[in-house]
């Protein structure tokens, strides 16, 4: 059973706002066509796809509906079958990587300085090791083949 493609409304054309979310939903169904899925995870996609297609509101809140429905696709694809799109691994790390290491790093380099002015010089050393541990984590999953081939996040 196919995918279920977004269908195209007039809106999509004259609507830049609307164009762009559009687009993303595509190429992200096409990138999960070409990865080969189970039927049930399949027709869990489908559901959330005839959500979209026949939502029947304006073209702002039809925006907030197509970005609701590639979020809960990327969320079942994670939770079920643990497919992850490109760079997933190095966005979720990079912020984790500024709280967890480079606030503790600036206060370190602040109180050592007697001025809490340096606060800021730990950030991007965490926002390093962060997206090395994310970068890692990434080639880890290409090489394990569960990566979707699919960057527009």
């Amino acid at each position: 059973m196919p995918i279920q493609s977004l269908i195209s409304r007039p809106s999509f054309e004259e609507n830049p706002k609307l164009a762009k979310p559009a687009s993303k939903l595509r190429t992200l169904l096409i990138s999960i066509e070409k990865k080969g899925i189970p039927a049930s995870v399949e027709s869990k996609i489908n559901e959330i796809m005839t959500g979209v297609n026949e939502f029947p509101g304006p073209d702002p809140l039809l925006i907030k509906q197509i970005k609701l429905a590639k979020t809960s696709i990327l969320k079942l694809l994670e939770k079920e079958l643990n497919i992850f799109p490109k760079n997933h691994f190095q966005t979720q790390w990079m912020a984790l990587g500024m709280s967890v290491f480079g606030l503790p790093m600036g206060v370190a380099f602040g109180l050592s300085f007697g001025n809490l002015a340096f606060l800021g010089i730990g950030i991007p050393f965490g926002m390093a090791i962060g997206i090395a541990v994310g970068n890692s984590k990434d080639k880890e999953v290409e090489k394990e083949g569960r990566q979707l081939d699919w960057g527009g996040e």
